[in-house]
């Protein structure tokens, strides 16, 4: 068991291991960088990243692989390309062999596409000029899996979203979504542990949501929270504790704030 193992001893209270989940935002998009893109763009709703935003993903990777203190098993993606791009550079690094990108174990990690971990598809995210008139994304799974370093795809997956949500959710709307998807996907696969690559909103509802009387004011791309929840095992069956935030403010890329803290304690 080497998703966070723990020695209970025989202690009802202690768990037998932790499970980790962290959320990610995705990388450098290109029209944040290149205000005329979304002018002649087919898909203006939907940027790639820039050149800068792929390395920054890939040395992400790198970290998670490297620091974290425990391995990463099932990717969970959001379908816009920004995340997909991101995700086949973190998966990359993630499943190199001496760190050598050309160089990959497929076996080590497992990818998904989440329809759930989507952008809020509302005005306050996606400007109305930029998104597609009749509501339809037009994502193409199939050439999105293809991103993917091969072989890290598992086509057993079944999403917890069958389709996009609908156009103009509520910011609420959207915050709840992305709470639930969190705790389905962590209860889903509680043996393992989890790397969600979604947006800005997403991560800083990964903090607020287990982090009680906290405000995520920034996160930078490829910022990300790190949860941790203890599991105990009994014959067949498993119970999950709460989830716990790991991350702190300014540490990787998320700047909060809490009602516990003064404001001169929140990393800039």
């Amino acid at each position: 068991m080497d998703f966070s193992e723990t020695h209970n001893n025989g202690n009802h209270d202690t768990p037998h291991a932790y499970q980790n989940v962290v959320v990610m935002r995705h990388g450098d998009r290109i029209d944040n960088f290149e205000p005329l893109w979304v002018a002649t763009a087919a898909r203006p709703w939907d940027p790639p990243l820039v050149e800068a935003g792929k390395k920054r993903a890939f040395s992400t990777g790198q970290k998670l692989r490297t620091r974290m203190g425990f391995p990463i098993h099932r990717v969970f993606v959001s379908p816009f390309l920004r995340c997909v791009q991101t995700a086949s550079e973190v998966v990359s690094a993630l499943c190199a062999r001496d760190d050598d990108p050309n160089a990959i174990d497929p076996s080590r990690v497992k990818v998904s596409i989440e329809y759930g971990l989507c952008e809020m598809l509302n005005t306050g995210a996606i400007r109305s000029d930029s998104a597609p008139k009749d509501g339809n994304f037009g994502f193409k799974i199939s050439e999105l899996e293809s991103i993917f370093p091969a072989g890290t795809v598992d086509h057993s997956v079944e999403p917890l979203y069958k389709e996009m949500p609908k156009w103009e959710e509520t910011l609420s709307g959207a915050r709840t979504r992305y709470a639930e998807v969190i705790q389905a996907l962590a209860d889903k696969y509680p043996t393992q542990n989890l790397l969600l690559v979604t947006h800005a909103e997403g991560v800083g509802v990964s903090i607020t949501e287990f982090l009680e009387g906290t405000v995520v004011y920034e996160v930078e791309y490829c910022a990300f929270a790190e949860l941790r929840r203890p599991m105990f095992f009994k014959d067949q069956s498993s119970t999950a504790g709460n989830f716990e935030v790991v991350t702190g403010s300014g540490q990787t890329g998320i700047t909060i704030w809490s009602s516990g803290a003064s404001a001169d304690a929140v990393s800039k």
